[in-house]
Order: C-alpha cells, then structure tokens, then sequence
C-alpha cells in the first residue's frame, strides 16, 4: 500500500515496544498508542517506515503495520 504525508492511519497489529522519532530515539511502551488511535503520517523516514503524530507523540512504525482509514 502507497502512503503519503497526512494520511490518516491506525495500527493493525499491537506492537512489542514504540520507537520515537527524536534526534535520540527512544523505545517506549506500547500502552501509549491504542490499537483503535487514528494518527497522521508527518514524514516518510525510508521505503518501510514512517513517522506517525499520535496523540501522545510522534512515532516511527513499519508500514506493514498500519492501514489507511
């Protein structure tokens, strides 16, 4: 599937851990996003990943899991 910048998205599988998108990355738990969250994607970081603004920040996840609403 072809994402873009400002795509709506939710996750479609839960997620072991989040990584953050800061200089620094960090990994956080997974309890910070909900399986059901709508976030929008803010920059795409490689073929397979993108950088998605939730409510409780901004995370790096895979494509393969996320979907497009």
């Amino acid at each position: 599937m072809k994402f873009e910048i400002k795509d709506k998205v939710k996750l479609i599988v839960p997620l072991s851990y989040l990584k953050t998108s800061d200089n620094m990355p960090m990994l956080r738990p997974p309890d910070l996003v909900g399986i059901d969250e709508v976030g929008e994607i803010i920059s795409i970081r490689s073929p397979v990943t993108v950088e998605i603004k939730f409510r409780r920040g901004c995370f790096l996840i895979d494509i393969d899991k996320i979907e497009k609403i």
